[in-house]
């Protein structure tokens, strides 16, 4: 109890008023003896009970005073400099108080003191690297709008920098991440020679890989006077392997079916046309030439029209023809029409069609130039239905339909905004379209129609995220390899996963179970806010009012959720090589380790609670919120008790708690954990 740390508070008041007790019950009996052996009266009675009581009184003054004066304000002294050591910028509610009110001016001094230098300090190395600052920002910026996806990995393979066309490439990947291997995102037998003999003059090796179900054109090159760095350039080759593999050797196997029919067709008519000339023709052999011709002919017609499938689907697999959305061909078609007085209103349910974005504005401005010049229009509407395998895009004018004579001479003009000046003709037979106008049911508006190839896709695209605030992290190199002995590894070093569970009650051994885990990711003592694991899980059972009440999780919500075995294996992978850290891990760990899931998280687990119970062992109050209050964070609205929300507290709180260990010496992993352990107590175990 009396260690090298601070009492605990009750502990203190126990022994407290223990003592003050003692001395009051020994004084009274004391008293009762004396005043039966001399019997006084009057005033020396009084005095001889007072005189007996006086050594408990005392203590009891004293304690009080002790408390009040002395043992309050270096508790609140202690919270303040621990929040000071976690940020110094962090607002003073502690004030010295009591026989430390002295201390107040020489802390404020050094309190000024240590921010002045900090800002000193913070302003020089902004000036010495400002020129370092607008390169990185200008390399930010370039790789965020490249549409090329880029990756560069360290010696030993963990990915130190991807932009967002590599994030879109795996998205929802578990192995896509700073710091994480290169081998949980692409095969690495598949890169093992390549990355092992790359030159170091950056020379580039180019090699397929498969990735899932797509393969990816990948150039390996040695960054040039690094450290092993290697970048890696992807490309998405499936549609260009299926073209080689599927349509274009299908294009090539019909070549000798129509060489073989069309030979056949015309040595049988050659030999029928022979013996016409003849006196004598045999009509057995006039039948069987002619059943010839006509089997011929109707086999060669029929390649003819698998041959035109074959092309029609080769135009709609090509590589300008990618998913569009029709909100968004619109809004850029009236932006391209700038100032002009032509306008396109979009009408109907929007939808999903296969085009070439740019070829079909130029198009459609074109069409709408000479639609408004016919019909004396300016005012149009555009709307998508959908058809048999296609999609019909319509512009709709108040008025008669267009001849059909009138469209084949527009079809015929060149569009000269294009590469090559194609016609608009050729510009539907690439979309294996044509254009024809006919007349709507209500007698006084027409539109022109051009069928488009229809996606397999439905919903509105998603909302355009903004950029991630981090997509790399050249620190990463500097760490320890990843095979050095986890044990040892600095504290900031640390790859580290932050969860939280939120479940349908408290009794996890009663029958209450997850209904959402969340996660983030630390690396490098950053806290990567894109990088998160956030899951709704089907309980298999009703929430109960109370608990909805906490964590505003509904049966709704968790409606369709996949159950615990399914989450959990995603859960894993989305850590890989981490450590995991959670506030009350025991609790969380004992809701996730389920015998029905089939998954062991074996991987070292640090508990923010034990190490704030083990560093500020006299202090009351370890829990997430009274701890974010004493280390000056706060909750985003809306994020308390949920599980993301509260998992992004502990991993910010585990940050705060890092300049705290190293104060003490406590600089590795196995150095944390031994600490922690001193906190873990029975109560603890039974949870």
């Amino acid at each position: 109890m009396f260690g090298r740390k601070l009492p605990k508070r009750q502990r203190l008041i126990g022994l407290w008023l223990l003592l003050s007790g003692i001395s009051l019950l020994g004084g009274a009996i004391f008293a009762a003896w004396l005043d039966s052996l001399f019997q006084p009266q009057g005033f020396a009675r009084l005095v001889l009970w007072l005189g007996c009581f006086s050594g408990g009184g005392t203590i009891f003054l004293v304690g009080l005073l002790l408390e009040r004066m002395l043992f309050t304000p270096l508790r609140h002294l202690q919270v303040q400099l621990a929040r000071l050591v976690a940020n110094p910028d962090a607002r003073d509610d502690y004030p010295p108080e009591g026989w430390l009110r002295g201390l107040g001016p020489d802390l404020v001094r050094v309190r000024e003191a240590w921010r002045s230098d900090r800002a000193r300090l913070a302003t020089a190395h902004a000036e010495g690297a400002r020129s370092a600052a607008r390169i990185r920002q200008e390399l930010e910026t370039l790789l965020q709008v490249l549409d090329i996806p880029l990756l560069l990995c360290d010696y030993h393979r963990r990915l130190l920098l991807f932009n967002q066309a590599a994030e879109n490439l795996f998205a929802n990947h578990p192995g896509l991440g700073l710091g994480k291997r290169l081998d949980a995102l692409l095969p690495i037998s598949s890169l093992q020679d390549s990355l092992g003999q790359l030159p170091d003059d950056g020379s580039p090796r180019e090699l397929l890989v498969p990735c899932n179900e797509r393969w990816l054109h990948v150039i390996l090159r040695r960054v040039p006077q690094s450290n092993g760095e290697t970048l890696l350039t992807l490309t998405d080759a499936t549609s260009v392997w299926n073209s080689e593999m599927g349509a274009r050797a299908n294009l090539a196997d019909r070549v000798a079916p129509l060489r073989r029919h069309g030979a056949s067709l015309a040595s049988a008519a050659e030999a029928l046309g022979s013996a016409r000339h003849t006196r004598h023709i045999d009509d057995t052999l006039r039948r069987r030439l002619e059943a010839v011709i006509d089997e011929e002919s109707r086999a060669l017609g029929n390649e003819i029209e698998d041959l035109g499938r074959l092309i029609e689907d080769m135009q709609q697999q090509g590589e300008r023809l990618v998913p569009l959305w029709s909100n968004d061909l619109w809004q850029s078609l009236n932006e391209r029409l700038g100032d002009r007085p032509l306008e396109v209103l979009p009408i109907g349910m929007p939808a999903w069609f296969k085009g070439d974005a740019p070829a079909l504005l130029v198009m459609l401005e074109a069409l709408l130039e000479r639609l408004s010049e016919h019909t004396g229009t300016t005012h149009f509407e555009g709307e998508i239905l959908l058809g048999n395998r296609r999609v019909y895009l319509d512009l709709i004018w108040p008025g008669s339909p267009l001849p059909q004579r009138t469209l084949a001479t527009w079809c015929e003009q060149n569009l000269a905004a294009l590469p090559l000046s194609p016609r608009i003709g050729d510009l539907l037979r690439q979309h294996a379209s044509d254009a024809w106008s006919l007349a709507d049911d209500d007698g006084r508006h027409a539109r022109l129609r051009l069928p488009l190839p229809a996606v397999d896709r439905v919903g509105a695209p998603p909302s355009q995220l903004p950029p991630r605030p981090e997509f790399h992290d050249f620190g990463i190199a500097d760490l320890p390899p990843p095979d050095a002995e986890l044990a040892r590894c600095p504290l900031r070093a640390l790859e580290i996963v932050a969860f939280d569970t939120e479940t349908t009650g408290l009794e996890l051994r009663r029958g209450d179970t997850v209904i959402s885990i969340g996660a983030c990711r630390i690396v490098n003592s950053r806290l990567l806010a894109s990088d998160i694991f956030d899951a709704r899980i089907d309980p298999g059972k009703t929430i109960p009012p109370t608990s909805s009440a906490i964590h505003g999780i509904t049966d709704d919500d968790v409606a369709g959720a996949p159950p615990l075995p399914v989450i959990l294996p995603r859960f894993r992978d989305y850590i890989g090589d981490a450590v995991i850290l959670a506030h009350n891990a025991a609790f969380d760990l004992l809701a996730l380790q389920t015998p029905s899931t089939g998954v062991i998280l074996e991987m070292p687990v640090l508990d923010t609670l034990l190490i704030s119970r083990a560093l500020d062992e006299s202090l009351d109050g370890h829990d997430l919120d009274t701890l974010a209050e004493r280390y000056d964070l706060s909750f985003p609205p809306g994020t308390r008790h949920t599980a993301l929300g509260d998992a992004r507290m502990t991993a910010e709180l585990w940050l705060a708690l890092l300049p705290r260990l190293e104060a003490r010496g406590i600089e590795t992993l196995e150095q944390t954990l031994a600490l922690q352990a001193t906190a873990f107590d029975r109560e603890d175990a039974c949870t």
